[in-house]
C-alpha cells in the first residue's frame, strides 16, 4: 500500500502492546458503546468478542450499549452532559478526535501508542487518530475505501468500457466524459446524479469533485478548507455541463444508492462494499467498484477509519480496564483478526489476507491501496459538511459556481476557527 510504513519485523503488526498488568484481583466494571460499524452493532457478535475477552480478562465486566448514527450523537452527548459519559466508544476520528477529543473529554492513548505500534500502523492512520498537538485519541482498529461503482452491463453495451481499466479499476477524467458520453448517447439518460438532499453519502461527492482535477477539501495541515481552488471549480463546471449528470436536490446517497441498485441510474458515487452486500438481494446486474476518475489516473479515496477512545471519568481503573479491552481487541494475535472480521472492513496493519477465499471482500480491498488524505478531523466539520450540499443545491439552481464555492468557503472556514 501507498501509505504503509516500512515494518522492520514482520510480526510487529501481531504484536500484543502491554500497557498495564491489570490486577487479576480487582473487578472493574466498564461500558462500551458502539457504532454500527459492520457486525459491531450485532449483540450476538459483540457478545462472542466479549466472551473471548473475558476468558483472559474474567476479572473485567463489560457492558455495550448499541448506537445507530441517527440518534447515537444525541445519546453520547446526553451522557456527557449528565456526568454518565461511556468508558469507550467505538467509531471514527471525526468524532473520537475532532468532536470529543478536541473538547477535552477524552484519554490521550499515548501509552498505546507504542514505538512498535506506530511502526505497525498505516501512516495514514496514525495521522487521523490524534490531533495537530499529536495527542491520541484513537486506536484504530480497522479502515475501508468509499468508491463509485458502475452498472457494468450498461457500460458493456455502451461499448463504454473501453474507457476504465478493470484490472486496476481506475480512470482519466477524459475517459470519464467519453464513457459518460457513450451511455448517454446509447440512450441511458440518467447516467449519473450528484444528490444533495442532506449530508447523508457526501463523502462520494466530495470525492467526486476533488479526485476530477487534483483539488483538495483542506489544505495539508487540515486547519483550512479548500473547496473553492481552480481545480474544484473546474471540477464543478465540467460536471454541470455533462448529458445524463444532474445535481438532484431531491435525493440523498442513500436515495441514490437505491436509484443505481434498481437499474434507474448507470453509476453510484455513495458506493463501498457494504452497500453491494447489503442490496445483494434487489441488484439484478453485474457491479463494478471503480476508483474515482483523476486527471493522471491516481485516484485519491476518501475513507473510514474505526477505532476506539475512552472517556475521561475520572477513574483510573475504568480508565486502565478500558485500554486493556482496547488492547486485547486490537493487538492481540488471534482476537484482532476477529475483530476486524467483525467490521466486515480491513486492518489497519498487516494481518495477512484475513479474507482469503471471499472474492468480494479480495476485490474491494484493492481501493484501500487508493486511499488518501482523511482530513474529516478539520475543526467546524459538521457546519463544513451542511455547508457542502447547500452548495451544491445553489449550483444546481443555477447559482454562479465560484460565488457558491466562495459562499462555502467563507461559511466552512469561519467554524474552523472558532473551533480552534
Amino acid at each position: 500500500m501507498k501509505y504503509r510504513k516500512i515494518m522492520a519485523l514482520a510480526l510487529t503488526a501481531c504484536m500484543v502492546f502491554p500497557v498495564s498488568a491489570f490486577a487479576e484481583s480487582e473487578t472493574t466494571d466498564i461500558t462500551l458503546w458502539t457504532y454500527p460499524v459492520g457486525s459491531w452493532g450485532d449483540s450476538a457478535v459483540v457478545d462472542g468478542l466479549i466472551a473471548n475477552f473475558n476468558e483472559v480478562y474474567p476479572n473485567i465486566n463489560v457492558t455495550v450499549e448499541y448506537l445507530d448514527y441517527t440518534n447515537g450523537d444525541d445519546q453520547v452527548n446526553t451522557a456527557i452532559e449528565g456526568g454518565q459519559a461511556p468508558d469507550i466508544v467505538f467509531e471514527g476520528p471525526e468524532r473520537l478526535v475532532a468532536n470529543w477529543g478536541a473538547k477535552g473529554l477524552m484519554v490521550d492513548l499515548a501509552d498505546l501508542w507504542t514505538d512498535e505500534a506506530k511502526e505497525a500502523i498505516y501512516d495514514s492512520v496514525e495521522a487521523a487518530c490524534q490531533n495537530n498537538e499529536g495527542v491520541f485519541y484513537e486506536y484504530p482498529l480497522c479502515m475501508t475505501a468509499h468508491t463509485m461503482a458502475i452498472n457494468r452491463e450498461i457500460f458493456e453495451a455502451a461499448d463504454a468500457l473501453q474507457y476504465l481499466d478493470e484490472e486496476t479499476r481506475t480512470w482519466t477524467t477524459e475517459n470519464f466524459v467519453k464513457a459518460v458520453e457513450a451511455v448517454y448517447a446509447s440512450g441511458q439518460e440518467n447516467v449519473a446524479a450528484i444528490y444533495c438532499n442532506g449530508q447523508g453519502g457526501d463523502q462520494g461527492t466530495r470525492a467526486l469533485i476533488n479526485n476530477l482535477y487534483g483539488g483538495t477539501f483542506t489544505n495539508a495541515e487540515h486547519t483550512e478548507y479548500t473547496v473553492n481552488s481552480e481545480e474544484n471549480i473546474k471540477a464543478l463546471e465540467l460536471l454541470t455541463s455533462m448529458d445524463g449528470i444532474n445535481i438532484d436536490a431531491s435525493i440523498t446517497g442513500g436515495d441514490e444508492i437505491q436509484l443505481f441498485c434498481n437499474g434507474t441510474l448507470a453509476m453510484a458515487f455513495c458506493w463501498n462494499i457494504a452497500q453491494e452486500v447489503n442490496n445483494a438481494e434487489s441488484i439484478s446486474f453485474d457491479v463494478l467498484p471503480m476508483a474515482f476518475p483523476s486527471e493522471n489516473g491516481e485516484p485519491q479515496l476518501c475513507g473510514g477509519i474505526w477505532g476506539f477512545g475512552i472517556f475521561d471519568n475520572g477513574d483510573e481503573a475504568k480508565i486502565e480496564a478500558a485500554k486493556t479491552f482496547i488492547d486485547f481487541m486490537a493487538n492481540d494475535e488471534t482476537q484482532a483478526v476477529e475483530s476486524v472480521k467483525a467490521s466486515s472492513y480491513w486492518p489497519v496493519k498487516d494481518l495477512g489476507n484475513i479474507y482469503e477465499g471471499d472474492e468480494l471482500k479480495t476485490e474491494y480491498a484493492l481501493f484501500t491501496d487508493y486511499m488518501g488524505d482523511y482530513y474529516q478531523v478539520v475543526g467546524g466539520w459538521a457546519e463544513a459538511r451542511t455547508a457542502w450540499w447547500n452548495m451544491l443545491q445553489q449550483i444546481g439552481s443555477g447559482t454562479d459556481i465560484a460565488t457558491a464555492v466562495e459562499e462555502f468557503a467563507t461559511t466552512a472556514n469561519a467554524a474552523a476557527a472558532a473551533a480552534q
